[in-house]
C-alpha cells in the first residue's frame, strides 16, 4: 500500500479561503487528520458531513508545546505507515506551524512521501485588513519565542501565537525591552473571517488588558522611527530616481541648517571645546541605556551621541577642515585595513591575534609621528581613571607583560594594602595617596584577570550603596527624624537590616 503524507492548508477561517485543490483533497476518501478541530473553518467542515479525526487529545496529554507538537508528529508518521492520509493544519502549512516542520523532516529521514498543498495563511489576511504590503518591509516573530526571536523596530513585525491574556502579558513585557510603554500597536482577532474579526489600537502597556484575545489574535507593530515619508510617496519616488541617499544626510541637513545664520543662536555659538561636556554625557547615557537593556532606550540616547559627532563635523566642515563624509570614509578605510583576516588573506587563530595585529598595523600607520612615545602612549589620558588602568594593563597583557592568572594580582593587592597600612602609621601624607593609588591600580589588574570589568562592578556597588542609604532615609522619615540628627549606631543598625533585605 502506499505510504504518503499529504499537508493541506485550511486558510484563516473563513470556509470560502479553501482552495479548491484542499478541498477535493479532503473529499478524496483519504483519511482525514486535523491539528486541531478549534479552527472556524471546522464548523464547517463538519457541517458538510467531512469525517476526520482531531489531534486535540494531544493538547491534553502534553505539558509543553514542544511535547504537544512532537506528540502529533508521531502520530502522523505512525498512520502514515499504514497508509496514505491527508494531514490539514490552520492557515499555510508552512507559515507557523511546527508540526508541518517536524513531520516533513522526519518523513525525509524516513523516506517517506509527503507533500504540502497551500493555502491562504492569516499573514496573508492579516496584510487586507490593515493594508500592508510584506515586500515595503515586514519581520515575523513568534510570541512563544521571543526569549530567542528579537523584534525589527525598523520595519513593521507581526508577532504570532498571541494565543491568552498570560501570554500577552509576557510579550507585552518582552516588547516593551524594544518599544516605549506608549508606542501604538493594533490587535488583530479573527483576521479574514466575516463577523468574527476584530481589529483594535492601543498602547503597548494596555496588550494584557483585552479580555478576548484567543487562539485567531496577532499582533501588528508599526516601525518604531516616527516621521518618515510613507512608502510609494512622492518623497521616496524622489529618492528612488536620485538613487541611494547617505544615511547621515538628514541630519548633516539639519545641523547645517541650526549653524546657519538664520538658524539657531545656541547651536551657532558653540565650538569644539565648548561641546566637550556634552560629548562626554551624552557617551555616558548611552552606557546606562546599555546597562538597563532596553533596546528603544539604547537607540534614542545613540542618537543623541551621533548628533554630538555630526556637530563637530560640521564645525569642522564651516572651517574647511573635514566633513561628515570624511569621517565615515576614514572609520571605513581604518576598519578595512585593520582587518586583514576579514578583508585580507591574513590567517588569525584567536582574538588575542586580532588585537595583536591590530596593534601592528596601528604602529606601522603612525610610525614617524612625533606623538608616538611608546606602545601605551596613546591610552588616552582624558579616560576615566578606572578605565585607563585597565585598557594600558589589557594592552601590556598583549605583548605578554601580565601575570599568568590571578593569584599573582591578588597577592599584589595584599602587598599595596599592605604598604598604604605602613604610609598611614609613618604619617606620610603624600606616600599615603600614593600608595592608594598603586592599590586601585592593583585591584583593577586583579578584577582584568578575573574577566569583571572595573567601571560596571564599582558603579554595581556604587547603586547598592545608594539602595541602603535610600532605605536609612526612609525609616528615619516614617519616624519624624532627621538625618542629621540621627547616631551612627541607629543609621549601623538600619544599614544591617538593608543588607539582609531582598531589594538590597
Amino acid at each position: 500500500m502506499d505510504k504518503s503524507i499529504i499537508i493541506v492548508g485550511l486558510g484563516p477561517g473563513d470556509p470560502g479561503m479553501i482552495p479548491l485543490q484542499v478541498w477535493q483533497l479532503l473529499n478524496s476518501g483519504l483519511p482525514v487528520y486535523l491539528r486541531t478541530a478549534i479552527h472556524p473553518t471546522v464548523t464547517w467542515l463538519k457541517q458538510q458531513g467531512l469525517a476526520y479525526r482531531a489531534l486535540d487529545e494531544c493538547y491534553a496529554r502534553g505539558e509543553t508545546f514542544e511535547q504537544v507538537y512532537a506528540d502529533i508528529a508521531r502520530e502522523i508518521l505512525a498512520q502514515a505507515r499504514k497508509g496514505p492520509l491527508v494531514y490539514a493544519v490552520p492557515g499555510h502549512p508552512m507559515v507557523a506551524e511546527e508540526t508541518v516542520r517536524l513531520i516533513l523532516e522526519e518523513a525525509d529521514r524516513q523516506g517517506t512521501p509527503a507533500r504540502v498543498v497551500p493555502a491562504m495563511s492569516f499573514l496573508d489576511a492579516l496584510a487586507a485588513t490593515l493594508g500592508l504590503d510584506p515586500c515595503r518591509g515586514l519581520h515575523i516573530v513568534d510570541a512563544l519565542r521571543l526569549d530567542e526571536q528579537q523584534p525589527d523596530p525598523r520595519v513593521g513585525n507581526v508577532v504570532t501565537q498571541v494565543y491568552d491574556r498570560i501570554t500577552a502579558g509576557e510579550t507585552k513585557l518582552n516588547l516593551m525591552e524594544f518599544y516605549p510603554d506608549e508606542h501604538e500597536i493594533t490587535v488583530v482577532r479573527a483576521a479574514g473571517i466575516p463577523g468574527e474579526e476584530k481589529v483594535v489600537r492601543l498602547p503597548l502597556y494596555e496588550l494584557d488588558r483585552l479580555d478576548w484575545i484567543d487562539h485567531l489574535t496577532s499582533l501588528y507593530i508599526p516601525p518604531l522611527q516616527a516621521g518618515r515619508p510613507a512608502a510609494g510617496t512622492p518623497a521616496e519616488d524622489e529618492d528612488a530616481v536620485a538613487g541611494c541617499r547617505f544615511p547621515l544626510d538628514p541630519l548633516v541637513e539639519v545641523m547645517a541648517a541650526l549653524r546657519a545664520p538664520d538658524g539657531c543662536p545656541w547651536d551657532k555659538e558653540q565650538t569644539h571645546q565648548s561641546l566637550k561636556p556634552y560629548l562626554i554625557e551624552e557617551t555616558y547615557e548611552v552606557i546606562d541605556a546599555l546597562d538597563q537593556g532596553q533596546m528603544y532606550k539604547i537607540c534614542e540616547e545613540l542618537g543623541d551621541l551621533l548628533l554630538q559627532i555630526v556637530f563637530h563635523a560640521q564645525i569642522a566642515s564651516e572651517n574647511k577642515q573635514f566633513d561628515m563624509n570624511d569621517v565615515v570614509n576614514a572609520i571605513t578605510e581604518k576598519m578595512l585595513r585593520r582587518h586583514p583576516h576579514v578583508f585580507g588573506t591574513a590567517q588569525v587563530n584567536s582574538s588575542q591575534e586580532v588585537l595583536l595585529n591590530w596593534d601592528k598595523i596601528k604602529a606601522r600607520e603612525q610610525a614617524g609621528q612625533a606623538s608616538r612615545q611608546s606602545y601605551l602612549g596613546h591610552v588616552p589620558r582624558a579616560l576615566p581613571a578606572l578605565l585607563r588602568a585597565n585598557k594600558v594593563q589589557a594592552k601590556a597583557a598583549r605583548v605578554g607583560f601580565d601575570w599568568p592568572d590571578y593569584t599573582g594580582a591578588a597577592a599584589k593587592v595584599s602587598e599595596e594594602l599592605e604598604e598604604v597600612r605602613q604610609a598611614l602609621a609613618a604619617g606620610q601624607e603624600r606616600a599615603v595617596a600614593e600608595e592608594l593609588g598603586d592599590l586601585l591600580f592593583a585591584v583593577v589588574n586583579l578584577a582584568r584577570l578575573l574577566n569583571i570589568n572595573p567601571e560596571e562592578a564599582l558603579g554595581k556597588t556604587t547603586d547598592k550603596f545608594i539602595k541602603r542609604f535610600q532605605y536609612i532615609e526612609q525609616q528615619a522619615r516614617q519616624r519624624g527624624l532627621e538625618l542629621e540628627r540621627l547616631t551612627l549606631e541607629q543609621m549601623d543598625q538600619w544599614w544591617e537590616e538593608a543588607k539582609n533585605s531582598i531589594m538590597c
